[in-house]
């Protein structure tokens, strides 16, 4: 695959580039001081593919040093690069704890859509859809599979014949709260743990194609075709504070058949606020009678409440008084336990309550009338 806007005219020569793997380890590329050799698309695209399988084995081994060799952390940026990766690495090995369930593999598929290559420094825009699998203890031959999207900027640097990252930022759906204090993990479990599996398949047709809908575009799709894309007939307002009610009303309206009106509408690129904003589209859906509230607080307050949920429904993600996310149920693990859908950042069928733990976020559990 050609990366966008490196012209092979304009490839850089740089010295040869060889890969070292150490057990599950796969090191940083060095640079020999023997011959010339002209980097190729496929030397950046195996780089970057290494980082990103690096960090996915590190989360199941927790093996931090072998995390911490891809980060130049003797500069500031790249420190807090790693601390944030080795927080994130406690909190999901955390959440697991609480859920009763073993992560058994992770797979980043990337995609680079923009590169810029220095002798010393380059950068990079990459799309990460990464696939986790986990089980239940007692269900080991039931795998369980999420997928999450992420959205990188890398900027690497030739330190001492080594390639480190040196500056890393992206849409995070775990940057909301990696928190999971003050919570009776062991009763969570154990309520988790004796519940059944749910059969989706007498759902009404509306709910059927919203969550046919929402499997299609979310941007994780598992169609390659449509992999890393959004419907095109709307347009993507993450740049402009956040696609999830977009792409939540688009659910509803496209696979939902729920008609616009002029408080929830969208045209030509144009949206009214009920549409495209967390809280106004809430709020709107349930003044409207659209949908009702089954339960809002806390995780511990809600949890048992969420096996209600059926696809098509919502939950929605209170902080600080304002709904600042929106997602849609689109079906249940092995146990039960609700998955969710969403855009910014792309999920397909997660955990409902994975990346938001916190004693202050209250979920709003929503059951839409279709």
């Amino acid at each position: 695959m050609l990366i966008s806007k490196l012209k092979r005219a304009s490839i850089i020569t740089i010295r040869i580039v060889t890969i070292i793997i150490i057990g599950l380890c796969i090191n940083t590329y060095n640079y020999k001081k023997v011959s010339a050799y002209t980097i190729s698309d496929d030397d950046i695209k195996n780089y970057v593919e290494n980082v990103f399988h690096i960090k996915s084995k590190a989360i199941l081994t927790q093996d931090l040093e072998c995390l911490k060799n891809i980060y130049n952390t003797e500069g500031k940026l790249g420190q807090w690069a790693y601390q944030y990766e080795e927080k994130k690495i406690k909190y999901i090995n955390n959440w697991a704890e609480k859920q009763g369930v073993k992560f058994i593999n992770i797979k980043p598929k990337t995609k680079i859509t923009k590169s810029k290559v220095g002798e010393k420094l380059s950068s990079f825009n990459i799309l990460c859809s990464t696939e986790y699998q986990y089980i239940y203890p007692d269900q080991p031959d039931l795998i369980n599979t999420s997928k999450i999207g992420t959205y990188h900027c890398l900027q690497v640097v030739n330190k001492n014949d080594e390639l480190k990252i040196v500056k890393e930022w992206y849409t995070d759906p775990f940057a909301d709260s990696l928190n999971l204090e003050n919570i009776k993990v062991d009763d969570i479990k154990e309520f988790i743990k004796v519940q059944p599996r749910r059969d989706f398949s007498n759902i009404n047709e509306k709910r059927k194609n919203a969550l046919q809908y929402a499997e299609k575009f979310c941007g994780l799709s598992n169609d390659e075709e449509n992999e890393f894309k959004y419907n095109k007939k709307y347009k993507n307002f993450n740049c402009e504070g956040g696609d999830c009610a977009n792409f939540a009303s688009q659910i509803l309206h496209e696979g939902g058949k729920f008609k616009k009106n002029s408080a929830w509408n969208y045209e030509k690129g144009s949206a009214t606020g009920e549409w495209v904003n967390a809280d106004k589209f809430t709020n709107y859906i349930l003044n409207s009678g659209r949908a009702s509230v089954i339960a809002r607080g806390s995780y511990e307050k809600v949890y048992k409440l969420s096996y209600k949920l059926l696809p098509g429904d919502i939950v929605a993600y209170e902080k600080k008084g304002d709904i600042t996310h929106i997602s849609v149920v689109t079906g249940a693990d092995s146990k039960g336990y609700t998955l969710v859908t969403c855009h910014n950042t792309d999920r397909n069928n997660v955990p409902w309550d994975l990346g938001w733990s916190n004693k202050k976020i209250k979920f709003w559990l929503i059951r839409v009338h279709y």
